[in-house]
């Protein structure tokens, strides 16, 4: 198990200051999920493939995003299309706990808290798993995981196969960056 965690982060805008640290978590994994099943150049089939729009966003549309959640908390999406390997959502949620350990076989995750305080129950063996669907697992619980408590600025990354789930016992905010495969 592997986790990065960052703190010192003042003001809400300043985490567009640790985006870059995100995106360096994301790219190689990007870039590797991105030309996995891309035939290499010089090979029979060999393409180049289509550029994937680019999407920007400013702070203050951020900010208007993270308003309207505070005011009825759920999830925003801000990255997703068809043909991209990543997606990306806002969430923000008040005294929520998952009620079981869920695990991917195609999705990789990279958690940053932008206000708030949550906790992480991570890794471990998942008892009792159950599937849900294609490469999709939910377990009641999982034995010798390790609780990551998160705050403001901090960032956890979560590969593929970990058992997660997270508890909220007050408010949070939360930018998801998912690394998709299939």
């Amino acid at each position: 198990m592997v986790h990065f965690l960052m703190a010192k982060v003042q003001t809400r805008r300043n985490f567009l200051r640790t985006a870059p640290l995100a995106a360096a978590i994301a790219l190689p994994l990007t870039d590797t999920l991105l030309h996995a099943a891309a035939p290499a150049a010089g090979q029979a089939g060999a393409a180049v493939p289509a550029p994937v729009p680019f999407q920007s966003f400013p702070a203050q549309m951020v900010e208007d995003s993270l308003k309207a959640l505070h005011a009825a908390p759920g999830n925003q999406n801000l990255i997703t299309a068809a043909g991209i390997a990543v997606s990306a959502n806002l969430t923000v949620e008040d005294k929520k706990s998952g009620a079981e350990f869920e695990f991917h076989a195609h999705k990789d995750h990279i958690f940053q808290v932008l206000e708030g305080r949550t906790r992480y129950l991570v890794g471990g063996t998942p008892k009792n798993a159950r599937v849900t669907g294609p490469g999709e697992w939910l377990a009641p619980d999982s034995e010798g995981y390790t609780a990551v408590e998160m705050k403001k600025g901090d960032i956890l990354s979560v590969p593929r196969m970990t058992p997660h789930k997270r508890v909220t016992e007050e408010s949070v905010s939360l930018l998801q960056v998912n690394g998709l495969t299939t």
